[in-house]
């Protein structure tokens, strides 16, 4: 006989076929093979002794703070542990219990839910001259031999913007933008390049967004996360998808700063609200990318937070976007010029797909699709 131990198994269900488990089993067992780990604030003291007895009486776990079963405060932070099948009983179990328990089953009852998307590479393309990344600049014709290029390489998605979000950039009018952005919106739709590839605008500029649409576009990409309802408006007419992003004060003023008492938790209570929002508005869930907003109004810890816990937002049953591409934070890990980040932008990006993003918006479209493909082979 021999044993070793076995690395991180990503498709549970194909792994026990290979195996040649039974049938009924395989469902069963993979459940058991899925660890999850929930993050409860401010769990009141009542609810959190009657989950820790539910949890240990099926085998799961609730970690908590010394003091709970003496009901010293009133609330607590507790670490939930347990198996997929764990989860769904507790998520069944806590309907019928009081003081907050069965919101938390709710709760729980929507992380379990998943989608399955391809992982998609978006590429960047910036129509003006101040974008932080001049490898991304682009006008007219040259704009338009990039994007074959990228599509090429194999992007799914084409990224356009006339106006730069960095740190500090300057306010452009909604005239200078349309007249950087029209002539490739031009070109796109006289080459019927919207065949080959998803065209997204970069801009919350609606003129310039309808524009787009107009030119055959089909996502918009806010980073202001659809505070102006004229975009919602256009994505429902248009029939285009709406990705929201996340991100605190402007570009001009959102690195001074930025501060949360739980980044987290106001990340996706801001993705709750907006998302509420759209729904009213009639923008189905299917039609809503979000977007954590990685360098916009965040320092370091926010960001890294952000990066590795990237799979609660998955609650939401929305597609996730990640755009870390050469961005400040990795100067900050490792002191490096614009230029020389791209190995620290592929490993954030393939920490995010693990977390379940399926849509990477990256400068360097063939690297991205080389190291992607390479991930994907290793975790099969």
């Amino acid at each position: 006989m021999q044993i070793y131990q076995l690395g991180t198994i990503n498709d549970k269900k194909e792994f026990l076929k290979n195996l040649k488990v039974e049938g009924g089993g395989i469902n069963i067992m993979s459940k058991k093979m899925e660890l999850f780990y929930f993050y409860i604030k401010d769990l009141r003291t009542p609810a959190a002794n009657i989950l820790k007895q539910d949890a240990l009486s099926i085998g799961a776990e609730l970690a908590v703070p010394s003091g709970v079963i003496m009901c010293a405060k009133e609330q607590y932070d507790c670490l939930l542990i347990g198996t997929r099948k764990h989860i769904e009983i507790l998520a069944k179990k806590e309907l019928a219990q009081p003081f907050g328990l069965k919101e938390l089953a709710h709760e729980l009852h929507n992380f379990l839910q998943t989608t399955s998307h391809p992982i998609e590479v978006m590429g960047v393309i910036n129509a003006n001259e101040d974008s932080f990344f001049a490898g991304s600049r682009f006008k007219s014709e040259a704009a338009i031999e990039q994007i074959k290029q990228m599509i090429a390489d194999g992007a799914t998605i084409i990224d356009i913007g006339a106006v730069s979000s960095r740190p500090g950039a300057e306010v452009v009018s909604a005239e200078v933008e349309l007249e950087r952005i029209q002539p490739i919106c031009d070109l796109i739709r006289s080459e019927k390049l919207d065949t080959s590839a998803t065209f997204s605008i970069d801009s919350y500029t609606p003129s310039v967004v309808e524009y787009a649409l107009q030119s055959g576009f089909k996502l918009i990409n806010d980073i202001t996360g659809a505070i102006d309802e004229r975009l919602i408006e256009l994505a429902i007419a248009y029939h285009a998808k709406l990705c929201i992003m996340h991100m605190q004060g402007t570009p001009q003023m959102m690195q001074t700063d930025p501060h949360y008492e739980d980044v987290m938790v106001e990340v996706s209570r801001f993705f709750e609200e907006r998302i509420t929002k759209c729904e009213a508005m009639g923008l189905s869930r299917e039609a809503i990318i979000l977007d954590v907003g990685i360098g916009f109004g965040k320092t370091l810890e926010h960001n890294t937070t952000l990066i590795k816990h990237m799979r609660h937002f998955k609650k939401f049953g929305c597609q996730m976007l990640a755009g870390a591409s050469r961005k400040s934070m990795i100067d900050k890990i490792v002191p490096t010029s614009t230029e020389e980040r791209l190995p620290g932008t592929l490993a954030i990006h393939l920490k995010s797909i693990e977390q379940g993003v399926t849509i990477i918006r990256c400068h360097d479209v063939k690297e991205h699709i080389q190291a992607i493909k390479v991930w994907e082979t290793l975790n099969h």
